[in-house]
């Protein structure tokens, strides 16, 4: 029908791929539940109807669980943020209570381009685009809305990093510990580990 054809059209405006690429099956999904809660949900649609996402991927992040990592545009993420207690909760419940994870698209500039850039052009690479700040920047977004209250690197015998993260004002994400180190190891490759205050576990 027309209506139904529409409503796909409109999904197809939800996902935007860099290079015209076709977005996947689980990409296509994610970008469908959001035109359903648009169209459903008043308390979400003045907001959702301006945004959009780049990509989508699932995490393992056990032998029973996945996770679903949601890549939103990084000029939109602090509306995605408005509502995005709400939003994250309501797209768990569509996708069965797969823990679902928003992560703004951020890119590393890299040295040697860095190097001939600054040559060129007298331009200094800004520090937000430095590998260590994006994957802090990424730490933040992963257990958003929870606030990072203290971080510290271990080295383990086998020589191995580990960061150990400590969570505050921590909201519903008690159950979410490992999905976070799933997501943080899957889009970083480093080892984390979270922990919430005792007298709130």
């Amino acid at each position: 029908t027309q209506a139904k054809s529409s409503i796909m059209f409109t999904a197809r405006q939800k996902i935007k791929k860099e290079k015209e690429a076709q977005p996947s099956d689980l990409e296509n999904q994610v970008a469908q539940a959001l035109v359903d809660l648009e169209i459903n949900n008043e308390e979400l649609r003045p907001t959702l109807k301006n945004l959009h996402i780049v990509a989508a991927r699932e995490v393992v992040v056990n032998k029973s669980s996945t996770a679903i990592v949601v890549f939103v545009p990084y000029r939109l993420r602090e509306l995605f943020r408005k509502t995005q207690v709400r939003l994250v909760c309501e797209l768990e419940k569509k996708f069965s209570g797969q823990h679902v994870v928003l992560v703004a698209k951020r890119n590393i500039q890299d040295k040697e381009s860095h190097h001939n850039r600054k040559a060129a052009k007298g331009q200094v690479r800004p520090r937000s685009r430095t590998l260590t700040a994006v994957h802090e920047a990424i730490l933040e977004d992963v257990v958003f809305p929870a606030n990072i209250s203290a971080k510290r690197t271990r080295f383990l015998q086998d020589g191995t990093k580990l960061i150990k993260v400590e969570l505050e004002n921590p909201y519903e994400v008690s159950e979410k510990l490992d999905t976070f180190s799933a997501v943080y190891n899957a889009l970083t490759g480093k080892n984390a580990t979270f922990s919430l205050p005792a007298s709130e576990e």
